[in-house]
């Protein structure tokens, strides 16, 4: 009977604040400038090559992926029924959760043909041998360098961003205390024990990320809380459909949040915009250098550059019309 008292007053606290996120962007969008729905650029920006060298390779093309993760939405109502129903908890538009998805299947990993599929795979690891390490290092003993002194918020999103911060200023690419570090990213060289610079799932979330919307995830979905010393939780929860999905709409979530915040645009009605935020990352420090590009326009008596999307975000805001249809 305690346990399920328990029970009702997490499921209320997750219900209030869920609600108070709602409240919290509608505010801020009301004192934002509103980017409207679709594409700034008439014609599609450049695709990097490694993208095309990888589509390649697999014997297909753009098109053909873009149908492909088209079709397991179009073939799966419950996918669709559960994208809704996170996007709710988040407040959110649901085509923000399925411009990260086709955008990630379309210009990165072919979608698998089943959701099935995710869950399989989600179990296996489980039983995996996983670390997040490099070169012997664990990554929970190398933020306790002294570099990170820093790093000292109790919140997951700001803890790990800043130890990114930290990564790129003081080890990427250079010699620490007789160790050389990789001219590479924070997530692919600790956080990638298979395939350096790979992402997984349904929603192709790197593990970094997932650590870093933790505590948001928490709060509104309930969901234990992740831990870098337990890389299989990691994994599992990135691989499993059911459990990737709030990270999915947590980090989207924190993209609108921080062009209202920062920058003063609302961008929750454009899905190309937080999809290609979903792609590249950093929100926090890309709000901020347009604030202090447009705060010198202004200054110069020149109009504001809005957000913008990239090739990802071009796609998802070209294709719509077709995404809304399914739902």
């Amino acid at each position: 009977m305690i346990r399920h008292i328990a029970g009702i007053h997490a499921s209320l606290a997750r219900a209030f604040w869920a609600a108070i996120l709602v409240v919290a962007l509608q505010g801020a969008a009301l004192a934002a400038t509103v980017v409207p729905p679709g594409n700034r650029s008439v014609e599609q920006p450049g695709v990097p090559g490694a993208s095309t060298k990888r589509t390649k390779a697999g014997g297909t093309t753009f098109e053909a992926k873009y149908r492909k993760v088209y079709s397991l939405l179009k073939n799966d109502r419950k996918l669709r029924s559960k994208i809704v129903k996170t996007a709710g908890k988040y407040g959110i538009d649901p085509m923000h959760i399925v411009g990260a998805i086709v955008g990630e299947h379309t210009y990165n990993v072919d979608a698998y043909d089943r959701l099935q599929t995710y869950y399989v795979k989600a179990a296996a690891y489980l039983s995996a041998d996983l670390s997040f390490q490099y070169d012997g290092e664990d990554v929970d003993d190398f933020v306790q360098r002294p570099q990170f002194a820093d790093c000292t918020s109790a919140d997951s999103y700001q803890l790990w961003t800043c130890r990114e911060r930290v990564w790129n200023t003081s080890f990427r690419g250079k010699s620490v205390d007789g160790k050389s570090f990789p001219d590479n990213r924070f997530a692919a060289v600790f956080f990638q024990p298979y395939y350096a610079g790979q992402t997984f799932g349904l929603g192709q979330m790197s593990p970094l990320t997932a650590l870093q919307m933790s505590d948001l995830v928490n709060q509104v979905s309930g969901l234990p809380r992740l831990d870098a010393a337990k890389p299989n939780q990691v994994y599992e929860t990135i691989m499993d459909p059911d459990l990737t999905l709030n990270y999915v709409a947590a980090t989207l979530r924190t993209s609108i949040d921080a062009y209202a915040r920062i920058a003063g645009f609302d961008i929750s009605q454009n899905p190309g915009v937080t999809a290609t935020l979903y792609n590249i990352g950093n929100p926090d420090a890309r709000a901020a250098a347009l604030k202090r590009e447009n705060d010198q326009r202004a200054a110069n008596g020149e109009p504001p550059r809005y957000p913008e999307e990239n090739y990802y975000g071009w796609l998802v805001n070209d294709k719509m019309a077709e995404l809304q249809a399914l739902f």
